[in-house]
This record gives structure tokens, C-alpha cells and sequence, in this order.
């Protein structure tokens, strides 16, 4: 009898082992990215183990890399039917909603993860994440925080935190995340680029200077780069190398409208008026449904005494941003230049009633 209950319990072992074989080359298949294998082992196993929580888990991750976001939902659907406590299809499932623009769902979802598992530090930054693109900042700046806290600090982690900080206003604080995420990834540019973005906002214009060349040395392609270095020599006074850099920026990307308005006020600033007029010209075919670029336009225009044309310009941005005072006011000056004083004067009454000091001023100086 016992040699016969030795032979018994050797298959039952024999398989237990298979499926955690399974399971774990699953995983190692994910890890490197082979999710088409990852996917089809694992629907192999799940026919005959329909009750594996980790095994349609391990799926819906294979399925995320694969961009079946909706796909991978309804794995962690099936997960969370055989185990509704289990903290890791709630964590998935959520970031695949973040992925899919549903962040409201995710932070359910994710809030679910935290309740079942307190120190789930992945759940904390992908509630961040979702917290971050519905613009509660200060909410996912405690839960980036959280996850540095529970977890192993990160180059992601720091960024993530410096972000939010940034959009909080935060900005040295900000630099203090980008220098700690530097220190541990020296290779990523965009960690460069933001720390640069922040000293920008601090008016250190050398230091993100400095930052911007090595962003750009690390990756010479983004031309926004190009864009945000360009920024700050502007504000150093180097006209000439801030031009430069719109150039390289628009030769990597001409279809960015900001980029040629910003290229067309370095331009009217040095006097090339003409040029400028050529850059808001191709922001405004671009992008026709931004009155800035119309605005100056019209600056640029009247500069070159075309009344008419910067009266067209100024129009047209009031067609699509009717209640800005500055517009009206700036047209009226055009329509006094003109000796047109009674439309110039009905401009002015508008630009009163929006809120202009200076047209109040301009009332009593030029209209009975």
C-alpha cells in the first residue's frame, strides 16, 4: 500500500510544478516584452486552469503590451470574479482605464488596490498618473510621494514628483526631484530638459542653458528642445543664437504653429517685421483658431504702417476671442493712426467696458 500511494502522489506534484512553470515563464516572457508567446501560453493554461486569478492577470498584462487595452480589461475582470480582494487585477485594470482616457474608473479601481494592499507602491504612482491627467495635482503629488516612501526611489518616481511639483508652482522644489532622478539615470535627456523648463521658471537662464545643451546632445532630434533653449537665450538677450535654435527646431518639425509664432516675436523684435509676418502667417495656417497669432500679426503690420491689413488681423482675432479688452484697445489705436476717430472711439468704449486702463485714458484723450 505505501509503494502504491508513493505512485499516486508523484503526478499530483508532477503538475502542481507544470503550472507554476507555467506561471513564472509567463512572467519572464512579459518582462522582456514577448507578449504575444506570454498571451498564447497563458490561454493554453487557462483552458484547463479557468480558476487562476494569476493566470488571466498574467494575460491582461500580455494583452496591455499588445495595446488591447480592452482586452486586458475583461482578464482582470475574470480575475476579480474568482478573487474580488486581489489587489493586482484592481491595480491593472485601473491602469489600463488610464490608458484607455477613463482615469476617473482607474482611480476607483485604484483605490481598491490601496484598500486591499496598503503598500502597494506601483497603485500609488498609477494613481498618481491618473490624478495628475484629471489636473489634481496636489493629490498626486501625496501619492508619488507615497510611493517613494514605501518603495525604491527611482529616476521614474522622482520625475513624476517633479512634474507635479512644476505644475504647482513648486519650482526649486521640482529641481531638487529632477537632480535626484539625474543622479540615478545621467542617459535621459527629458530629465535634462525639465530640470531646464524649471530653472527657466526660477529666471536662472545659465543653468537651464546649460541643462538644454546636454538634453540636446543626449537627443539632437526633439525639436522641442531646440524650442525651450531658444526661450531662454531670448531671455539672456542672445537674439541671434535663440533665433538659430527656432530654425533647427522648425528644420526637425515644420508643422508646430507655436514655434513659428514664437520664431515671428523674435523676429519683430529685431526689426525684421517682414519675417515676422511670413512666421504668423504660417502659425495661422497651422493653427487658425488662435487669436494670439492674429494679434500679433497685426503688431507686426502696423509696424509696417499696413493699417488695413493689421485691422483685418485684429478683427478676425476678435471673431474668435470677442471679450479680450487688449484687442479692441490695440485696434483702436490702428483707427486713430487712420483719423478714423469714431470707430476708433466705439473700440475703445468696448475695451472700457472689458476692463483697459489705458483705454479709459485714450477716451478722454481722443473721443468727445
Amino acid at each position: 500500500m505505501k509503494n502504491i500511494l508513493v505512485l499516486l502522489l508523484f503526478p499530483i506534484i508532477s503538475v502542481a510544478q507544470s503550472a507554476e512553470q507555467v506561471v513564472d515563464a509567463a512572467k519572464r516572457k512579459i518582462a522582456s516584452r514577448n507578449f504575444i508567446e506570454a498571451k498564447a501560453d497563458l490561454t493554453k493554461f487557462i483552458a484547463t486552469n479557468p480558476k487562476s486569478r494569476n493566470a488571466f492577470t498574467l494575460r491582461g498584462r500580455a494583452r496591455m503590451g499588445l495595446q488591447d487595452f480592452y482586452g486586458a480589461i475583461g482578464d482582470f475582470n475574470f480575475a476579480l470574479e474568482i478573487d474580488s480582494t486581489f489587489a493586482e487585477a484592481f491595480n491593472f485594470r485601473g491602469e489600463a482605464k488610464i490608458y484607455l482616457g477613463d482615469d476617473e474608473g482607474a482611480i476607483g479601481d485604484l483605490d481598491k488596490a490601496i484598500r486591499f494592499q496598503s503598500n502597494y507602491e506601483e497603485a500609488y504612482t498609477n494613481r498618481g498618473l491618473a490624478k495628475y491627467n484629471m489636473e489634481d495635482f496636489q493629490s498626486a503629488y501625496f501619492d508619488f510621494s507615497k510611493a517613494l516612501e514605501i518603495g525604491q526611489p527611482t529616476d521614474d518616481k522622482y520625475y513624476h514628483r517633479g512634474v507635479v511639483k512644476s505644475e504647482l508652482g513648486e519650482f526649486v522644489s521640482a529641481i531638487d526631484d529632477y537632480t535626484k532622478a539625474i543622479e540615478l539615470d545621467k542617459t535621459d535627456a527629458n530629465l535634462y530638459n525639465f530640470r531646464g523648463v524649471a530653472y527657466y521658471n526660477t529666471t536662472n537662464f545659465d543653468l537651464a542653458i546649460v541643462d538644454y545643451d546636454q538634453a540636446i546632445k543626449l537627443d539632437p532630434k526633439d525639436p522641442l528642445k531646440y524650442e525651450n533653449r531658444a526661450l531662454a537665450k531670448s531671455a539672456k538677450d542672445d537674439l541671434k543664437g535663440a533665433l538659430d535654435d527656432y530654425n533647427k527646431s522648425l528644420e526637425l518639425d515644420n508643422q508646430d504653429s507655436e514655434t513659428f509664432n514664437l520664431r515671428g516675436v523674435l523676429k519683430h523684435t529685431l526689426l525684421d517685421y517682414d519675417g515676422a509676418i511670413v512666421d504668423y502667417g504660417k502659425a495661422i495656417e497651422l493653427d487658425a483658431t488662435n487669436p494670439t497669432y492674429f494679434d500679433n500679426r497685426a503688431l507686426s503690420k502696423t509696424a509696417k504702417e499696413d493699417y488695413a491689413g493689421a485691422i483685418e488681423d485684429y478683427t478676425a482675432s476678435i471673431e474668435l476671442y470677442p471679450t479680450d479688452a487688449e484687442t479692441y484697445y490695440q485696434r483702436a489705436l490702428v483707427k486713430l493712426t487712420m483719423n478714423n476717430n469714431y470707430d476708433g472711439c466705439l473700440d475703445l468704449k468696448r475695451a472700457d467696458e472689458l476692463g483697459s486702463p489705458e483705454a479709459k485714458s485714450a477716451i478722454k484723450k481722443n473721443c468727445k
